[in-house]
């Protein structure tokens, strides 16, 4: 009996409580380095190594296991090739990234600081060797060709510098859909309050926070009580040059207790029924693959690129769907703990990424009453906007005006990135209301 209740203390209070895990992402480079920072749930002890043949460099994270997927960023232009993670025992989860070829590297945790969280900070460089023989592979090309083509490329790329600067930038543009309307009032509330009217005044208040953003203007899929059917919102969002759709609802369920936000995607199987359609009237819905016109294509290639932008559309889904999520749940109580997936009409846009919200039950007594208060659909407008910001700064579009970032490493001073940029020390303080040239690593700043 000593030995059953011995065994029993042990397993209840030695056993890891898996609370901790990965939040997020983020990943910067340039020509000589990249860097990976990792947001953290709680602080870590980690392990890291290199392996060959092929060449990797393996994170053991101790007492974290990852419950939601990871989204990976691009790695396009890093010497990465793939990051994955599984559980390596029962108490480690296991990072591993897959490179084209050797690496230096740096690990190192940081604290939380402002509003960042504990992170994990990968730095990757190239080799000496490496470097040596990158610079003596150039210097070889501008002496064994002519000089004439040497001189030619150099005013290639000069030609494409001025065509650049006189190319106008554009902002990035955020549809969002205020559900129902008109006659379509929605669901409403126990003392009389209508979804269509809770919803529109949500998504004025995020359109005039994405307004404010630099580099990001919005449009409403409607701005007064009026029907609109659920594919002219599509319409109406393609047509006005859309990077992002948002549409914003509020539940309702029979049961007055059910309470919380909910975030959705389009599902795998709303997704098959789209492209079915699509490939089926191709005339009739040119440049829906990512801008790509599918009407003169065989289609085995329309099948193909119809396929790639959906993939693309529904990774970017899920990524800001993830980040709205974590916004609402320091608004209040979410109704499901992870993003959902549906064949909602208004998510079936083959090239833009698109998420619904479930703002609250306007069903519950309680969540009707917030609904209707300014300060609370303030703050719901606020986690939306968050969840728009992350997932630009991550997945930059060219060609817009939304500012550049730096995340500050080892040895950077703002000089030195003011210079890197060539913008003024005093444009980087003030867009990012620095008090002073203090940074810290792991800082994210807005290059001006």
């Amino acid at each position: 009996m000593v030995r059953l209740l011995l065994s029993f203390f042990l397993i209840c209070f030695t056993a890891p409580t898996w609370a901790d895990s990965i939040q997020g992402l983020r990943v910067s480079s340039d020509n000589q380095s990249a860097r990976l920072v990792f947001d953290l749930d709680n602080k870590v002890s980690y392990k890291a190594f290199t392996l060959a043949n092929p060449d990797r460099l393996v994170i053991d994270l101790k007492d974290f296991q990852q419950r939601d997927k990871l989204t990976i960023p691009s790695l396009i232009n890093t010497p990465i090739k793939a990051v994955r993670y599984a559980a390596y025992d029962q108490h480690t989860l296991r990072i591993v990234l897959d490179l084209a070829h050797e690496v230096q590297y740096q690990v190192q945790s940081l604290p939380p600081q402002k509003e960042y969280p504990n992170r994990l900070v990968v730095d990757l460089s190239y080799t000496k060797a490496q470097l040596k023989q990158s610079i003596a592979a150039v210097k070889d090309e501008a002496l064994n060709k002519p000089a004439a083509t040497v001189t030619n490329k150099v005013e290639q790329q000069q030609k494409v510098i001025k065509t650049n600067k006189i190319l106008p930038r554009r902002d990035i543009i955020i549809a969002i859909d205020p559900g129902h309307g008109g006659q379509d009032s929605g669901a409403i509330g126990a003392h009389g309050t209508k979804e269509k009217d809770v919803v529109l005044a949500i998504a004025k208040r995020l359109a005039k926070l994405v307004d404010k953003e630099p580099g990001m203007r919005s449009y409403l899929t409607r701005n007064s009580d009026v029907f609109i059917s659920l594919r002219q919102r599509i319409r109406r969002a393609r047509e006005n040059g859309a990077d992002m759709f948002i549409s914003i609802h509020a539940d309702a369920f029979t049961n007055r207790n059910a309470r919380g936000s909910s975030v959705y995607v389009l599902s795998s199987r709303g997704a098959s029924s789209e492209a079915a359609q699509i490939l089926a009237d191709r005339e009739n819905a040119a440049d829906l693959a990512g801008g790509i016109s599918l009407e003169d294509k065989d289609d085995l290639l329309a099948s193909v690129l119809l396929d790639l932008s959906q993939t693309a559309s529904l990774e970017g889904s899920l990524e800001v769907g993830q980040t709205v999520l974590s916004g609402l749940k320091r608004v209040g109580h979410v109704h499901k703990k992870h993003v959902e997936s549906a064949a909602f009409v208004v998510l079936k846009s083959p090239d833009i990424p698109s998420i619904l919200v479930e703002t609250a039950f306007i069903s519950n007594p309680e969540e009707e009453r917030k609904l209707k208060n300014g300060s609370h659909q303030n703050k719901l407008a606020h986690a939306m906007m968050v969840g728009i910001r992350n997932y630009f700064q991550k997945n930059s579009l060219p060609g817009t005006n939304l500012p550049q970032q730096h995340i500050v490493s080892r040895g950077d001073t703002l000089s030195m990135i003011a210079q890197r940029y060539q913008v003024k020390m005093a444009d980087i303080k003030s867009a990012n209301n620095l008090a002073s040239s203090e940074i810290q690593i792991g800082d994210v700043l807005k290059i001006p």
